[in-house]
């Protein structure tokens, strides 16, 4: 069998992917690429690899969250900052209720391109190719913002490698600090409506003390001031990620250079399509998306092609199904798992199946249908007797007004205040808190769970 190449997904059906006019244009744009320095390195992935693992087997956890797709326009070093914070808060709610360390993972530094799901799309009589993400296109409903754009994906690299090195200075240099990170939570819970989530405060408030007195604090101990956190994104666009593809000198293995983790989409999970193909061969960690049409054939088929040698922290099951319908469809695919003997992660994206049109023309999702979700997850896993090993959310650190629900109580009248997003929409800063806390609740039942069965 010949070895794996970074170009071989070439020679595979592709789908969601644009068809570029100017392949001249395009040719130019993958060599520069290809002459740039990696986002990421070797290293990183391997220990987000190991951490995953950990989390796989209930020893850690996995938070991953992020924007929906990345935009050039709202480029900011603010609303990194926003979004990395909002994150540390519900890494440090979720430590507490799970008790064991909470993996970082933002959807970030790379979710520039989007699947759809229609080539086209009509407004007012007008039909143009649909918006593929800024990597690709143009919002602008324009016949040239619509043409794919080589050069775009230049843009988006010094993009990725701003924001990379901001969150690198933002998790050594003092602002992940457990005791700022607190603070900020506490704020939360000081408003009448989340007056419900001020007792786990205060008793993380209780344990930060007892540390203290004991002398465990961030002047003596360097992991309270500081965090792992990592990158990831779909790689959708299959001309970049070569691009950015390296040969590892120390393991000799193939890396994806442009974000610590890569997923693959419900829409491009086929076998023999040029995704799996790609993922297959590099050495990141890979998420696989697993929705209502994921059957235990496939998984079989796909958990082989993408972790061949049964590698704990290599594989990331994301299940989304949406609230109502994970008892039909999860459990066909936990006893899959379980008869092949795999190696995996589950975790819960409850956004992607629970989007829906509110009566004002918004897409929207209901807080309580993604908190449903979860829960409906967590109750699977513990009927099977399995591990329930992170979440998976598209939220921001803005205050937009985009998913409906949570103590803030945004209704649909509410979304056109601050729409935002470019694609579907986000949890808001107080939505992901709240959204914590309860998961973290899941957590210590769990917990609570596993000491009655050990005694």
């Amino acid at each position: 069998m010949a070895e794996w190449q970074k170009s071989d997904w070439r020679n595979k059906p592709r789908i969601q992917m644009p068809d570029y006019v100017d392949q001249a244009a395009l040719q130019s744009v993958e060599a520069k690429l290809a002459s740039y320095p990696p986002l990421v390195f070797a290293g990183e992935a391997r220990r987000l690899k190991e951490q995953l693992g950990a989390a796989s087997r209930g020893e850690a956890f996995l938070l991953q969250g992020g924007d929906c797709a990345e935009s050039f326009d709202q480029f900011s070093a603010d609303g990194i900052r926003d979004t990395f914070k909002v994150m540390l808060q519900m890494a440090m709610v979720l430590t507490y209720g799970a008790k064991v360390p909470v993996v970082k993972v933002g959807r970030m530094a790379g979710q520039f391109a989007k699947p759809r799901s229609a080539p086209t799309e009509v407004v007012d009589g007008v039909e143009l190719p649909s918006y593929r993400g800024d990597i690709i296109n143009e919002l602008a409903f324009t016949s040239g913002s619509r043409i794919p754009d080589p050069s775009k994906m230049l843009q988006a690299y010094t993009q990725a490698a701003a924001t990379l090195n901001l969150l690198r200075a933002f998790s050594t240099g003092g602002y992940a600090d457990v005791h700022q990170v607190h603070s900020w939570t506490l704020g939360f819970t000081e408003g009448e409506k989340a007056a419900k989530y001020r007792d786990m405060a205060n008793r993380i408030s209780d344990t930060l003390d007892f540390m203290a007195a004991a002398g465990v604090s961030s002047e003596t101990s360097h992991s309270l001031r500081s965090v792992d956190f990592y990158t990831s994104h779909e790689s959708l666009l299959l001309e970049y990620e070569e691009a950015l593809t390296r040969l590892d000198s120390t393991s000799g293995k193939w890396l994806a250079g442009s974000g610590h983790m890569i997923w693959i989409g419900d829409r491009t999970r086929q076998p023999d399509g040029a995704h799996v193909e790609f993922a297959s061969g590099v050495q990141n960690p890979v998420g696989l998306k697993c929705g209502p049409t994921t059957t235990p054939e496939d998984l079989k088929v796909l958990m082989n092609k993408l972790n061949p040698e049964n590698e704990a922290g290599r594989l990331t099951l994301i299940a989304r199904f949406g609230a109502g319908n994970v008892a039909e469809h999860l459990p066909r695919l936990v006893k899959t798992v379980k008869e092949e003997g795999a190696n995996v992660l589950w975790t819960c994206d409850p956004m992607h199946g629970n989007t829906i049109k509110s009566a004002t023309g918004y897409k929207t999702r209901p807080f309580e249908n993604v908190l449903r979700e979860v829960r409906e997850f967590f109750g699977i896993h513990k009927a099977e007797g399995t591990i329930p090993g992170g979440v998976h959310f598209e939220m921001t650190g803005q205050d937009v007004t985009e998913c409906t629900g949570g103590v803030r109580a945004v209704t649909e009248e509410d979304l056109s205040d601050r729409y935002h997003t470019a694609c579907d929409p986000r949890l808001n800063a107080s939505q992901s808190l709240e959204l914590a806390f309860l998961v973290a609740e899941e957590l210590s039942e769990r917990n609570d769970i596993a000491r009655a069965a050990a005694v």
